[in-house]
């Protein structure tokens, strides 16, 4: 039980950092629904896509951290379920 909770959780999160990039394709207005979206999805994103984001600064205009971010979460996510 313990695991399929674990399990829900990372893909959770990995969901809405999948969710947080695809909604930064999009224009926003100041106040509107999208902006009020990726900014609470931001608030839970954000501080863990910094880490990422002070090794691999964006190239070319393109964040790559998050891709690095996943895959790291992934590793982890894979890590505990073994010690488990």
């Amino acid at each position: 039980m313990l695991r399929l909770i674990i399990f829900r959780l990372f893909d959770f999160y990995q969901i809405l950092i999948v969710v947080w990039c695809l909604l930064s394709w999009f224009p926003r207005t100041s106040g509107g629904l999208l902006d009020d979206i990726s900014n609470a999805i931001g608030t839970i994103v954000c501080p863990y896509l910094d880490i990422f984001r002070r090794l691999i600064p964006p190239f070319g205009g393109v964040d790559f951290s998050p891709i690095l971010a996943v895959v790291v979460l992934q590793l982890i996510e894979r890590l505990l379920l073994f010690v488990l």
